[in-house]
């Protein structure tokens, strides 16, 4: 034989024997429907093709290891189905299909120790922790899980290696509803981008700057356009944090508090609002954990709506800068800073470490010479809020019907459609308006599209590594497992304050609120339903459970994001404000503490046992106030002479 024959032959054998380590084979090639892995002492359900003819012999059953499961008939779907087949020990298992001890049909297939099945997402939680790298992570965890999903030998390591990215990662890609997603995030991080480049960004910024006055103005007009800019929280924290430090400066307001105002602003506002760069990439997580949810139809753009009044962090997160801003008080270490700040003028610690340098931002600024309109902003954003809501409408009263409820059609609609409508014409609005008017030639429009649309690359990596261990939990039946240990044993109430604090945990340690949703919503979502299944509670009474722990995989998200000095929105506020990082976030965490303390005590808790969210929110509301008034310390309020007033504050004199 020669080399290249042998070669060949090699080459051969190799395809052959990866072929049959592929999840789903089966050596008789048999018509039974098994999955495969299966978990062993967990329940899965066995479907077999055909008519009523099946039952000639006698009633069919579906038999393993010597234990029979009868099989009903679906006339109208013409398959048997049997849904509490189990195997009772691990390994090769075969799945019978008898009639009086008549084998009919047959099928091989494997069991696995259901611990095995939550190894994958674990690791990666586990890997995240440990190198505080989300990507690295989440792809090990789909390697490890796609080799478990085929075996325990060097082949399935080789063919598992493989399949995380031509079968998990490449099947996450092709599915439509995440194909729209990523084309809805990076079309709208492309208009962020033009609306930046042609001045209309600053255009807000200067007609909100006016009114600063003084230095309690000041900080409330910097929360003011913290909520201005939401669309983006990478775009609110460098936007904000460039354009009103030289503002805070002159007002002596310390740049402690201006990068506490702009990191506790700028998440917050991006996971409420109904439109923004982080509303594709959670409705896309939370379709993708509903999906195989039997019994539970609503659409992930409803469920992430209804999940916003339980989102208890961000809202108070947000109360909590304007009482700050407006009380004049403070307490804990920013205390220190501010009145170092009013008092001597110095709006950094003597120690302090910055790279101004790095702070401008200089990729955000317009060309030089380029007017500032507000409009150019207003309009392209507009365009796209409307376009989505109009587009939410349209698309759900074809599904319902005109005399539905506002609920019933938001729940019914083509959510991703309408998504990606909004985002293709906010970006036309933007391209037409800077073109139009001069701003911008037809290249520069461009290359301001293509740097906005590069700043959501990393995200969507997070976000199809994220899927791709979505569906190797879905192979490897982990929500079963997660049912079978926790459904009947962990009380539904304290489900929602047990996800926010594992998710700020997590986002703390990892420092990315995107990479610890991706984690976590896959499996707390499953986990959440079969608490209310295994309590009898999987009732629309009970689904603010549901929703209460959606909300807090995003709130514990950001919580722990706003207490990580490793997070990256934490690092860009310290550097879009001329900030020490160190100093930034030494001075917010006992903010970022006393809000989430607030959150998960008078909110996140009770409304697990039911009390409403109406009156919680109140009540958190009022403790905080009352906190800030017994711990805060007064500063006092500097008003500058005419030679230091802040820009564009003439224009209001």
């Amino acid at each position: 034989m020669t080399r290249v024959s042998r070669t060949r032959t090699i080459v051969v054998l190799l395809g052959a024997l990866l072929v049959c380590a592929a999840p789903g084979w089966a050596q008789d090639g048999g018509e039974v429907e098994v999955p495969d892995p299966v978990l062993s002492g967990i329940e899965f359900s066995v479907t077999v093709p055909g008519d009523s003819s099946l039952a000639a012999q006698g009633p069919p059953a579906v038999r393993v290891g010597g234990t029979t499961t009868s099989l009903a008939y679906d006339a109208e779907a013409e398959q048997w189905t049997a849904d509490e087949v189990t195997v009772s020990a691990s390994g090769a298992a075969t799945v019978e299909v008898v009639a009086n001890d008549t084998v009919l049909r047959s099928v091989d297939t494997r069991a696995i120790p259901g611990w095995l099945s939550i190894v994958p997402p674990l690791l990666a939680i586990a890997l995240a922790l440990l190198y505080r790298r989300v990507v690295p992570a989440l792809f090990f965890g789909v390697w490890i899980g796609a080799v478990l999903a085929i075996g325990y030998t060097p082949w399935a390591a080789l063919q598992g290696l493989l399949d995380t990215m031509q079968v998990y990662v490449l099947g996450a890609m092709a599915n439509e509803s995440h194909a729209a997603i990523i084309l809805f995030s990076l079309m709208i991080g492309g208009m962020v981008g033009i609306i930046s480049r042609n001045g209309g960004t600053l255009g807000i910024v200067e007609q909100i700057t006016r009114w600063a006055s003084d230095s309690r103005r000041g900080q409330v007009a910097t929360g003011v356009l913290g909520l201005g800019i939401f669309f983006d929280d990478y775009a609110n924290t460098l936007i904000v944090g460039n354009t009103m430090r030289p503002v805070t400066d002159r007002l002596r307001i310390s740049r402690e508090k201006l990068a506490y105002i702009v990191d506790s602003t700028a998440a917050p506002i991006a996971t409420l609002a109904f439109v923004t760069t982080w509303i594709g990439y959670q409705v896309g997580l939370v379709n993708t954990a509903v999906a195989g949810i039997e019994g539970f139809s609503e659409g992930a753009y409803s469920i992430f709506l209804n999940s916003i009044p339980y989102s208890f962090y961000p809202i108070l997160a947000l109360y909590f800068v304007f009482v700050v801003a407006n009380s004049k008080r403070d307490f804990g270490p920013m205390y220190k800073a501010e009145t170092r700040a009013r008092e001597t003028g110095e709006v950094l610690g003597p120690d302090a470490k910055v790279d101004e340098a790095a702070s401008e931002g200089e990729e955000l600024a317009p060309p030089e010479g380029t007017p500032h309109r507000a409009l150019n902003a207003i309009i392209p954003v507009l365009v796209l809020v409307f376009t989505v809501l109009g587009g939410l409408y349209a698309t759900g009263v074809e599904g319902t019907g005109a005399d539905a409820s506002l609920r019933e059609i938001i729940g019914a609609a083509d959510s991703f459609a309408a998504l990606v409508w909004g985002s293709l014409l906010g970006v036309l609005a933007a391209a037409a308006l800077s073109l139009g008017q001069g701003l911008l030639s037809l290249e520069q429009t461009v290359e301001a599209w293509y740097e906005g649309l590069k700043s959501m690359l990393f995200a969507m990596i997070i976000l199809v590594l994220a899927w791709g261990l979505s569906n190797i939990t879905e192979v490897l039946h982990t929500a079963d497992f997660l049912v079978s240990i926790l459904g009947e044993t962990l009380p539904p109430g304290v489900v929602p304050g047990i996800v926010f604090v594992l998710a700020a945990a997590t986002a703390f340690a990892t420092g990315s609120s995107w990479g610890t949703m991706a984690i976590l919503m896959p499996l707390v979502v499953p986990l959440a339903w079969a608490v209310l299944a295994g309590n009898g509670m999987a009732t629309p009474a009970h689904y603010h459970i549901l929703y209460s722990s959606v909300s807090c995989v995003l709130a514990g998200s950001v919580w722990g994001d706003h207490c990580s000095p490793i997070s990256d929105t934490t690092i860009l506020s310290s550097m879009a404000s001329g900030c020490d990082h160190i100093e930034h976030v030494r001075t917010q965490l006992p903010y970022a503490l006393s809000v989430g303390v607030v959150a998960l005590f008078v909110g996140t808790l009770p409304a697990g046992f039911g009390v409403p969210w109406w009156v919680l929110l109140p009540v958190g509301a009022l403790l905080l106030s009352v906190l800030l008034r017994v711990f805060g310390r007064p500063v006092d309020t500097y008003t500058p002479s005419e030679e230091e007033m802040p820009v564009g504050a003439e224009a209001s004199a």
